[in-house]
């Protein structure tokens, strides 16, 4: 289903209006409950001192500023570039179950996290997590492709179950990195095995956000050559698109993105599976609007799966995973019916 020029159009302010709204309650809910007229105001006032006459607590500005901004914009980030990566391996591989969770990389970006926070130290200053996040899962895309072609796993399910195999062997290892870790630093990984965004801070958003939008203009970039993808190598390579180096490239953007939003939010499943069959089904299949519209979505779904994980067991954090989780793991049940 692809919606008209003015569908479009309504399509995507219906979007915006809904990313602004889930924001807006995103900073607003939690054990201090905050009005909205207090959200946006300490906003304005941060990005024009004295603009808006100044109501509220230092401490409750503090609470929305410090704590509860950052944490939006980074389930934000998170949520968009997840997304973002499912829908451009769904193309490239032509597998509606494609996903950066169910082909091992996030595993992989973990495994690297977990490498430099319990084993190698901060050898490159606040850069290591996030590059040896994106060597993992890089090296992780590496053996899945590998595997899959070891065993000639090119079906949907085969390539899939060739990711899985992948993931489990990882997370042995990582479950091994922390077994021979500090046990005293041990705890802070549970962070990075169950997902969070509990750490987030102004100070680290600009990394993630630099990444995700280099990557999503390069692919937005190269939307017409996703888009001859999902019909088939013949017909991308009549089209004058190198069908082996196209493909090696989005895993490796794909893995870049995963990497470095795994390195600052652990891993969070199923996001890249159950979004961008949602906007297909919205928008239609034309990746000029699926990759944006994606994104959107993904950000939005992400900030309520932080509402819920912030509400649900008030006052305790529950993590942000075991949400996408059960969320995800019904999609994923629903998706095997469909296809």
């Amino acid at each position: 289903m692809t919606p008209p020029g003015g569908g479009r159009a309504l399509f995507l302010l219906a979007s915006l209006f809904a990313l602004l709204l889930s924001l807006t309650v995103a900073v607003s809910v939690g054990a201090i409950a905050v009005e909205w007229s207090t959200v946006w105001g300490v906003l304005a006032n941060r990005i024009w001192p004295g603009s808006i006459e100044v109501t509220w607590s230092a401490g409750r500005e503090a609470i929305v500023w410090e704590l509860r901004f950052p944490r939006a914009l980074l389930a934000m980030m998170v949520g968009a570039g997840l997304a973002l990566v499912g829908a451009s391996l769904q193309s490239v591989t032509r597998n509606p179950l494609a996903d950066p969770h169910l082909l091992g990389i996030s595993s992989g970006g973990a495994f690297g996290a977990i490498l430099a926070l319990l084993h190698t130290g901060l050898f490159l200053g606040p850069l290591t997590v996030p590059l040896l996040a994106f060597a993992g899962a890089l090296v992780a895309t590496i053996v899945v492709l590998g595997v899959a072609r070891m065993t000639h796993s090119t079906s949907a399910d085969r390539l899939v179950l060739a990711g899985v195999a992948v993931s489990f062997i990882i997370m042995a290892l990582a479950n091994m990195l922390i077994f021979l870790g500090d046990p005293k630093a041990t705890h802070t990984v549970v962070f990075w095995m169950l997902g969070g965004l509990g750490l987030a801070q102004w100070s680290q958003l600009g990394w993630p956000l630099a990444i995700l939008l280099i990557c999503a203009g390069w692919l937005r970039w190269r939307a017409g050559d996703l888009n001859a993808m999902t019909v088939g190598d013949e017909t991308a390579t009549t089209l004058g698109i190198d069908v082996r180096r196209f493909r090696l490239q989005v895993f490796v953007v794909g893995a870049l993105i995963t990497g470095v939003m795994v390195a600052f939010s652990g891993i969070i499943g199923f996001v890249g599976l159950m979004v961008p069959h949602i906007v297909r089904l919205l928008s239609g299949g034309d990746y000029r609007r699926v990759l944006p519209a994606s994104m959107v979505l993904g950000a939005i779904f992400l900030l309520w799966a932080d509402i819920a994980a912030r509400t649900v067991m008030a006052p305790e954090d529950m993590p942000i995973g075991i949400v996408t989780g059960l969320v995800g793991g019904v999609f994923f049940v629903w998706l095997l019916r469909r296809t």
